[in-house]
């Protein structure tokens, strides 16, 4: 079952932008094996999630559990949660002190408080899979496999854009969190998935649009659940993943580590583009033998990686499976 222990706290912490945390505490869960007797499985949350993956409210719980594809019977389960994301008590004011690479040498930071060499996999999902990303640049020997999910490498020019709007409203807006994540919801999913989802209907109650009450209800219920300064920190990550960044090129950042990297790409994602992960993937093959590309097959947008679980099992089978079997 899955337990969350005291945090870890990682003590004078620099990042990179040169801001000084002489304390930070790096809250966590696991769930699965107990630690050191199974193989480890780092699961990096997206924006509004957090360390909680498994159980009644694990937000990826369709994946990860008993007899599931990252099976808790065979596995350890570890997630942290990103500091200041809301879920403890502890809040970042000054968003802008922090990277998605300082994140990435927060959770390696964790890794070794908890005397861990090696995991099996990091598997992450938008901007988890980012940090996922960023951690493999750093360390290029600490994991086995690499699964980014419905995200880069890189934040794109179009991703610095969303998130410099989603700045602005969470800057300006008399709503701020219920305004950012109306706009934030057209970006995770799609003009087909709504067109599926709504065909132009109205509520009959309130005389507006099916689409206008679903996203009201999704900016109030992010609103009622969810902290401004957490919104802001996340959002600021999202915006600055790029392991090049102040570093080496791809190819020589990339070329160090022997981790097989499974890109899984959503065909109709409009944050991370199916086009960006398949260019990703073809620099990755001119150098790098053991890379994979997959796409999920959706009309949901960017949120098909929380929605389509059948085909996410699918992908992931021959990595979380087999090895099982040949254990």
């Amino acid at each position: 079952m899955e337990n969350i222990p005291n945090p870890i706290i990682i003590q004078d912490f620099i990042t990179e932008s040169g801001a000084i945390f002489s304390s930070l505490p790096l809250s966590f869960t696991l769930s699965g094996l107990p630690l050191h007797t199974a193989p480890i499985v780092l699961v990096n949350h997206a924006l509004t999630g957090n360390a909680q993956v498994t159980g009644e409210n694990g937000w990826w719980n369709d994946l990860i559990g008993e007899d599931k594809t990252i099976d808790t019977n065979k596995y350890t389960v570890l997630t942290f949660n990103v500091p200041g994301n809301g879920a403890d008590s502890f809040v970042i004011e000054n968003y802008q002190d922090f990277t998605a690479r300082d994140i990435a040498r927060i959770f390696i930071k964790g890794l070794k408080a908890l005397n861990i060499e090696q995991v099996f996999a990091i598997i992450g999902g938008s901007v988890g899979g980012g940090i996922a990303w960023e951690i493999l640049a750093l360390e290029p020997n600490i994991t086995e496999h690499l699964i980014p999910i419905a995200t880069d490498w890189k934040s794109t020019d179009w991703m610095i854009a969303n998130c410099y709007l989603q700045e602005q409203i969470l800057n300006n807006s008399s709503r701020p969190v219920e305004d950012a994540r109306i706009h934030a919801m057209l970006c995770y999913r799609s003009p087909e998935s709504f067109k599926e989802k709504f065909k132009r209907t109205l509520h009959s109650d309130l005389s507006i649009f099916n689409i206008e009450s679903w996203l009201a209800h999704h900016g109030n219920k992010l609103q009622k659940r969810y902290q401004l300064s957490s919104y802001k920190l996340m959002n600021q990550l999202l915006k600055t993943i790029d392991i090049t960044r102040n570093s080496e090129d791809f190819e020589t950042l990339l070329s160090k580590s022997n981790a097989a990297i499974h890109i899984v790409a959503i065909n109709s994602d409009l944050f991370f583009t199916p086009q960006e992960n398949l260019e990703t993937y073809n620099e990755l093959k001119k150098f790098k033998e053991n890379v994979s590309y997959s796409e999920i097959d959706s009309v949901h947008g960017h949120d098909a990686f929380l929605i389509e679980y059948k085909q996410l099992d699918h992908l992931l089978a021959d990595i979380f499976k087999a090895e099982t079997i040949a254990k």
